[in-house]
Formats: C-alpha cells, structure tokens, sequence
C-alpha cells in the first residue's frame, strides 16, 4: 500500500511539472485562438440574420399601417355615399394585406389626416409602380439565396411552370407579345403573381418593343426612365386594332321630268387603315360597314380590288407632334390574268399607269385612348405612264371629305401568335 500511495504521489507531481510546459501552454492558446475563430462566423451570421429578420418585420409592419390607411379610408367613402371610390381603395388596400380587414382595430376613431389624401397626393400612379417592384424584388432577396419565380398554391403531381429556367419563361414570354406587339397581354400576365411581374417589368421585352417600333430612332432613353416608359407615353400608331374614318354627305340627284322635285341621296363610305410593326401598312375604301371589313383586315395575305398596300414611317417633328407618312398603291396583278381579262378585247388598250397614293396624318390622343386618333394633313396622288415614264402628281384638297381616322381595338388580330418578339 506504502508503494502505490508514493507511485500515485510520484504520478501527481508529475502532472504538476507537465501542467508548466511552456509548449503544453502554447498548445492550449493555440486550441482557444482556433476555438474563437470558428465561433465568431456563427455568431456572425446568427445577427445578419436577425437583422433581416427585423428589416423584414418592419417592413411588413409598414405595408399593414399603409393597408389600413386604404381600407379605413374605404370605409369613409362607403359612409359617405361613393361606393365606386370605396372599392377602389378596397382593392388596393387588399392588394397589399389580403386579410386586412381582420387586422384593423375598428374602435379607434377615423382621423381624416392619418386616412386621408396625403398618401394620395405624395403619390402617383408611377412612383406605385416603382415602389411596388422595388418591394417584389426586394422580398425576393429576403425569402432565399436561390428564389424562385413562382410557387404553386396547390400541390400538384405534374411539373409546375415555376421548375421552368428563368431563360425559358423570358422566351414564353416574348412568344405572348408575339411580333404583333401585343403588350396587353403583357400587362395583363403581370397580374399573375409578382415574379411574373417582375419579368414583364424586364427591360429586354420593352426595348426589344421599342427598336420594333422605332428602329434606329430610339437608341437613347433620355427624356425617359424606362424603356416601358417610351413605348407608353412616345407617340406611335398602334397594331392592335384598325383606324376606321367615315365621311358621310348628302349629294343632289337628277330632276324629276316633270320638273316637280329632284332626288337627294345620302352617300356614305368608310376609309380603313391597319398599320404593322414591320412597317407595312394597309388602306381601304368601301361602303361596306366595319363588321364585315374588319375581320378581313386581320392579315396582310388578303384579297381585295380596292385594296391598297405599301408601307409607312414615323417623323417626329421639331414641336413635338408626331407625323405618320404613308406610300400605297394597289397589288400588282399577274400577267396571266390581264391576258385572259383583254384576250377578247379588238379595241387598243389603254396605256398601262401606275398610281402611287402619298398619305400625310397628324398623330394625336382621343378620349381615353393613346394614340388613337390620325388628322389627315396630306393626300396626292402620283400617275406614272409605263410607255413614256412621264409622271404626274395630282393634289386633292382636304375639305370635310376627309374626317379624321379614330382607333378601334379588334380582339382577334391579336389572338394568335406567329412568331416571338
């Protein structure tokens, strides 16, 4: 016992003298240094996300008081009377908090300063927009490193639209513009969700638009911000409907041979004009009413005698009016059928014309509508004689035969889609 009490004390003492090793110590400070070092990212990423945490929470709190603004101030306009303005506050309102009305504290009196017009006034319809998409964008970054555009509300067995490469949904979507700029369409799918909205706020789309409509001419944003910003507020002639100008008169006809009265006939016809982005363009003249023109008018492969093709451009002048310059004239019609149209014919024929018709209009907003209204500002005619080459221009004066053109939207031109944007 005597000899395992002194080896056990002789064990002790060793310890003793090796707890003073200079590279024993060394060794432990070396472990803390380590130690620390791999504590301080946790602790690191542990506040960055606390503090995403609390930028989220205000910023949830924030959108709710601006939702209970909209809505207390929905209910005002509801007491009052104005049912159209309260929905329109309803909406945004819940467009913003979808379950604000079981947020609200509805014992707290109304204050005119708090609901009222100042969000209003400090406000417009593009500064929303902004904000809207900078706050889509923005909660994107907040949920994931590697958001996704969408998510489906309900589970489902097949594949969803939101697996789909950001890449392949741009494509999609250049193929709902289409070639016929349909931009509606494009608006109208941005109300599907707010990735969607993100995309069609995508500035590829727009200025791929933009070069469409305006070439060459539209390589600098300025005086815009945006490039949805010129397509919406340049002026340019729409493709997604046809221009349509009626010109009515009252014309005297022959008198009666007994000399009693003479005949009065009231004559009316319609002047049609559908403008593409490609820069072609198409006029008609006919008494035929736009319910049986319009839908013929839809492509550009169609068949009528009075109609005229040709192609038009765009001038934008030094006080800031747009002008729309046209040159049309009529299909040529092969040589086969003008053999068989004059085959049985002895008498000479007459000498083969060309007629070129120079259009002129003055492009301006009517109503609601953009850009929806053409005022004729030029009309000529050129005659070339093929056998000779001699031309000549013949002027017509515009007079109240020629009634302004006014825009109509025609559903089916845009209805399919050929080819992408």
């Amino acid at each position: 016992m005597a000899e395992e009490e002194a080896d056990i004390g002789c064990t002790v003492e060793d310890e003793d003298e090796g707890s003073n090793d200079p590279n024993l110590q060394q060794e432990l400070n070396a472990f803390r240094v380590q130690w620390m070092s791999e504590i301080k990212p946790n602790s690191a990423a542990s506040d960055r996300l606390l503090r995403v945490k609390g930028r989220k929470r205000s910023q949830e709190k924030a959108l709710e008081e601006k939702a209970t603004e909209l809505f207390l101030r929905a209910v005002q306009e509801e007491q009052n009377g104005a049912v159209y303005e309260a929905i329109k506050f309803y909406r945004m309102a819940m467009q913003l908090v979808p379950d604000i009305e079981f947020k609200i504290n509805y014992s707290r009196p109304l204050d005119a300063d708090l609901v009222g017009g100042n969000y209003m006034e400090d406000s417009d319809v593009e500064g929303e927009i902004e904000d809207l998409l900078a706050y889509f964008e923005q909660q994107f970054t907040l949920e994931s490193s590697f958001p996704k555009i969408c998510t489906p509300e309900l589970e489902m067995t097949q594949m969803h639209i939101s697996a789909l490469p950001r890449e392949i949904l741009m494509y999609i979507f250049r193929w709902v513009v289409s070639s016929d700029l349909d931009m509606r369409a494009l608006e109208q799918l941005s109300l599907v969700c707010r990735g969607f909205y993100i995309c069609t706020r995508g500035p590829e789309l727009w200025r791929s638009a933009c070069l469409r409509v305006w070439g060459r001419n539209c390589t600098k944003l300025v005086p815009f911000n945006s490039w949805r910003e010129m397509f919406l507020q340049r002026p340019h002639v729409r493709f997604d409907g046809v221009y349509i100008s009626k010109t009515s008169y009252i014309r005297q006809g022959e008198e009666s041979l007994d000399g009693f009265y003479r005949a009065l006939h009231h004559v009316e016809y319609y002047r049609y004009l559908r403008f593409f982005p490609d820069g072609k363009v198409m006029m008609l003249t006919t008494p035929e009413v736009p319910l049986s023109i319009i839908p013929r008018l839809r492509t550009r492969n169609t068949r009528m005698d009075s109609l005229l093709v040709g192609h038009f451009r765009l001038s934008q002048e030094a006080d800031n009016q747009t002008k729309v310059f046209a040159v049309v004239c009529k299909k040529k019609e092969e040589k086969g059928s003008e053999f068989q149209k004059n085959r049985f014919c002895r008498r000479n024929p007459a000498p083969e014309t060309e007629h070129i018709f120079h259009v002129g209009l003055h492009l301006s907003s009517g109503g609601r509508q953009s850009f929806s209204k053409l005022v004729w500002i030029h009309h000529s005619c050129h005659i070339t004689y093929k056998l000779t080459g001699e031309a000549v221009v013949t002027a017509f004066d515009l007079d109240t035969m020629y009634s302004p053109f006014s825009f109509a939207r025609v559903k089916s031109y845009t209805a399919f889609s050929e080819q992408p944007l």
